[in-house]
């Protein structure tokens, strides 16, 4: 699997309805199953981001098609980053000239 990490703002559709922000976030950890992700963690933030999640996919195909769908219903702009684990980027390294 591999991990990505996704920066969210909330839009103004987003802040209008605030209240229901954990809903969304059990629909999102839900419509992540049907492109074979897990969402890991959620954390709500202040500052820059509203939100962070951390999410496991197959391919960056599948976190492309979680991103797109849920960014289509229009509460959340997001922001993914494909994130390396200490032994994956160490191997990268070993091939850095």
């Amino acid at each position: 699997m591999v991990t990505y990490v996704t920066l969210i703002n909330f839009t103004d559709q987003g802040v209008r309805n605030v209240k229901d922000t954990t809903n969304r976030a059990s629909a999102y950890k839900e419509l992540a199953t049907k492109f074979g992700c897990t969402v890991k963690e959620i954390w709500w933030t202040h500052g820059q981001y509203d939100a962070v999640s951390v999410v496991e996919a197959p391919d960056d195909a599948s976190a492309i098609t979680l991103a797109m769908s849920v960014g289509k219903l229009g509460f959340i702009r997001t922001q993914t980053l494909r994130a390396y684990s200490a032994a994956e980027i160490a191997s990268i390294m070993d091939n850095v000239v």
